[in-house]
């Protein structure tokens, strides 16, 4: 399993806004492609300075399925997401992947 994770610093103005379009528009829009199994949308506890953070997990079921996304839908996407919120946040994206989990 790969997971991708996009970690967002959003402007405290628009916090509220983006929350709500992320999921009732762009995490639903991400989910349809097919090429992920599940998101986890979390806010990064502690004190941010300016801004609001938030971690985007999506869990691919191999890489082949991130390439795909990354191929095909994630610069659509991603434009989508710089186009709403431009100069209103940052973010960086790391893929990793699941070497074992342990359930209680």
């Amino acid at each position: 399993m790969i997971i991708y994770n996009v970690t967002l610093s959003i402007d405290e103005e628009v916090s509220a806004d983006w929350l709500v379009w992320m999921q009732e528009t762009h995490i639903p829009s991400i989910m349809d492609t097919g090429c992920f199994m599940e998101c986890r949308l979390s806010k990064i506890l502690g004190e941010q300075e300016g801004g609001t953070a938030y971690s985007v997990m999506y869990l691919a079921r191999d890489q082949a399925a991130l390439d795909g996304y990354n191929i095909t839908h994630a610069p659509d996407m991603q434009k989508a997401h710089a186009d709403r919120f431009a100069g209103k946040f940052s973010a960086f994206r790391t893929s990793l992947e699941l070497i074992k989990q342990f359930d209680k």
